[in-house]
C-alpha cells in the first residue's frame, strides 16, 4: 500500500519505502519487470509516472469509462502512450480492474486466471479479486484459474500484464485486481473470453484493461499501413472487423484478440463508443524507423441507460447503488482522539498504532489542520486515499505537525496549546462551470502546466470569499496566474468536507 500525500503535487510521494507491503507468501506474484522493463526504485517510478501524466491531458467524456486499450512496452518506449488512458481515470473509482493480456513466454490453450492472493510492483501490493476471479474462472471451460504464463519472481514473467500495475496504482490508489493472461488468442478463445466477462462483470463497479502492442519489427511504413487498419477497426468499435483483417494478415496485435474480447463485453454491458487517443511507435522515441514497433491508446465509454436496459432483458440486477458513508459524533471523537494521541507519541518518541476501527476501514481522502490560539500551525494531507481513515488520520497528523515545510517541527511546550481539526473529502467531481460551486459546501483543487494547488471548503468561509476570488485564490495557491481556470488545459475540480 502506498500513501499519496498532497503538498506539492498529487503525485509526491513521501516515506514510501516504510510503508510498502511485503510477504514471504507463494500466493503472491511477484515483481518480474522492475528494473528492467520499468524502474525498481518506488520514487524513480512514481516521479516517471507523475512526469507523463503531467504532459499529457484529460478530455471531456459523455459517459462513464468501462474499458481501456494501452500498449506494453518498457515505459521509455510507450510509457506516455499508455498514460493518455490512464490519465482519463483519475477521479474515477473502480471496486476491481480486470487486466488481461497476451502470453508471451508460454503458449497454452484458453485464458488463465491468477488463482493467487495478490501482485505486487515496487509501489506495493495489489490485492486479487477473488471472488470475481472464481466467477470468471468458471463459466465457461476455457476460461479457467490458473497461475499459467503469470510467472513472476525468478521465472520469466509476464510484462504485458505487470506493466499496466503502477499506473493504476498511481492513478486510481486502491482497488481490487483479476489478473488473467491469455495464452492462444483463436476466435472460439476470443469469444468465449469476451462473453465470460460480459456475464461475471453485469452488475458490477469494473474496469477492463486491454494490454496489447502492435506491429512488430516492420518499417514505419509497413507498421503505418498494418498498425492503421487496427486502429480503423477500434475506432469502428467493432470485434469482428478486427479479428477479420487480423486473420486474413491486413492487421497485426500481441493482443488483437484481447482487444476483441474487450470490446465484446464491453458492448454487453453497455458500451457505445471509443474515445481514440494516440497511436505512435517507437520510433518516435529511438529515432531509428527500419524495425518498430506500434503502440495504441484509447478508452471505452458507456451509455449507463444501455447497460441498465441490457441487464433488464437479461433478469440481471442492476448494480447496486453505493452506500453514502457518514460520520457520526462519536467517529470523530475517536479521529480526533487518534490525531492527538499519535503526535503526542511522536513527542515523546514512541510508536503509536491507531486502534482498528470496522467501519471506519474506509477509503476517504484527508487533512489534518493543527491550530494554536486561532492560528494555523500545520496542515497536510492527501485528496485521494490509500489505506484506512484511522491510519490516514494518524499519519497526517504527525505529518502536520512535524513535517509541514512552513513551520518547525512542534515542541512539547506547543502541544499543550494544541487545537485539532480533521477534514475527511469527498470523492473529486470535475467543474466545468463556476457557477456549480457553493461556498461553505465545496473545496476546490486546480491543476494546470504542472502546477496544482488545493483549498478546503472552510477556507472560503473564514475569509469571507465569493466564488470568483475562492476561484482565483486556488490558482494563487497553485503557484499559478488567478485566472489560469480559464485555460482549456486548466482542470478544475471541487469536493465536500466533513470538518470538525
Amino acid at each position: 500500500m502506498t500513501i499519496d500525500i498532497f503538498v506539492n503535487s498529487p503525485y509526491t510521494y513521501k516515506n514510501l519505502e516504510s510503508v510498502l507491503m511485503t510477504t514471504e507468501s507463494n500466493k503472491i506474484r511477484k515483481a518480474a519487470c522492475a528494473g528492467t522493463w520499468y524502474p525498481k526504485s518506488p520514487v524513480e517510478l512514481s516521479q516517471l509516472l507523475a512526469g507523463y501524466f503531467s504532459e499529457v491531458k484529460k478530455i471531456p467524456l459523455e459517459g462513464e469509462i468501462n474499458g481501456i486499450i494501452v500498449p506494453h512496452a518498457g515505459y521509455v518506449y510507450s510509457g506516455r502512450t499508455a498514460a493518455k488512458a490512464y490519465k482519463q481515470l483519475e477521479g474515477k473509482d473502480y471496486e476491481t480492474v480486470v487486466v488481461i493480456s497476451p502470453s508471451h513466454h508460454v503458449f497454452f490453450k484458453g485464458s488463465a486466471v491468477f488463482d493467487g492472493d495478490g501482485y505486487e510492483t515496487p509501489l506495493g501490493m495489489v490485492e486479487i479479486d477473488k471472488d470475481l476471479s472464481e466467477k470468471i474462472g468458471t463459466i465457461l471451460p476455457s476460461v479457467y484459474l490458473s497461475n499459467m504464463g503469470h510467472g513472476g519472481g525468478g521465472s520469466r514473467g509476464e510484462h504485458a500484464l505487470e506493466l499496466q500495475l503502477p499506473f493504476l496504482q498511481i492513478v486510481l490508489g486502491k482497488f481490487k485486481l483479476v489478473a488473467i493472461v491469455m495464452g492462444d488468442q483463436e476466435e472460439d478463445s476470443v469469444n468465449a473470453l469476451g462473453e465470460v466477462l460480459a456475464t461475471a462483470l453485469k452488475g458490477t463497479n469494473a474496469l477492463l484493461v486491454a494490454s496489447t502492442d502492435l506491429s512488430h519489427f516492420h518499417s514505419e511504413k509497413q507498421a503505418n499501413r498494418l498498425d492503421g487498419e487496427v486502429c480503423d477497426a477500434v475506432k469502428s468499435y467493432d470485434a469482428d472487423v478486427l479479428m477479420d483483417k487480423m486473420g486474413r494478415g491486413k492487421a497485426e496485435a500481441c493482443g488483437g484478440g484481447i482487444i476483441a474480447s474487450v470490446i465484446t463485453a464491453t458492448k454487453r454491458l453497455g458500451g457505445k463508443r471509443v474515445e481514440f487517443l494516440e497511436y505512435t511507435t517507437s520510433g518516435a522515441v529511438t529515432g531509428e524507423f527500419d524495425e518498430v514497433v506500434g503502440y495504441l491508446s484509447a478508452v471505452i465509454v458507456e451509455d449507463k441507460r444501455l447497460a441498465k436496459k441490457m441487464n433488464r432483458a437479461l433478469g440481471l440486477p442492476a448494480a447496486k447503488p453505493k452506500e453514502v458513508f457518514k460520520l457520526t459524533d462519536a467517529d470523530k471523537q475517536q479521529l480526533l482522539t487518534i490525531a492527538e494521541n499519535a503526535v503526542e507519541a511522536k513527542l515523546k518518541g514512541k510508536d503509536y498504532t491507531p486502534p482498528m476501527i470496522e467501519h471506519l476501514n474506509v477509503n476517504r481522502g484527508v487533512f489534518v489542520t493543527l491550530k494554536i490560539n486561532n492560528e494555523l500551525r500545520g496542515c497536510i494531507g492527501y485528496i485521494k486515499a490509500k489505506q484506512a481513515l484511522f491510519d490516514a488520520v494518524t499519519e497526517m497528523a504527525v505529518a502536520a505537525a512535524f513535517d509541514d515545510p512552513r513551520f518547525p517541527e512542534l515542541t512539547p511546550e506547543e502541544f499543550e496549546q494544541l487545537e485539532f481539526e480533521i477534514s475527511v473529502l469527498s470523492s473529486l467531481k470535475r467543474v466545468h462551470n463556476i457557477e456549480d460551486i457553493k461556498i461553505g459546501r465545496d473545496g476546490l483543487l486546480i491543476k494546470y502546466d504542472m502546477h496544482s494547488g488545493l483549498l478546503l471548503p472552510q477556507v472560503a468561509t473564514e475569509y469571507d470569499w465569493d466564488v470568483l476570488e475562492f476561484v482565483e485564490q486556488t490558482c494563487l495557491k497553485a503557484g499559478l496566474p488567478k485566472n489560469s481556470y480559464k485555460q482549456r488545459e486548466a482542470e478544475l475540480y471541487r469536493f465536500e468536507a466533513d470538518v470538525f
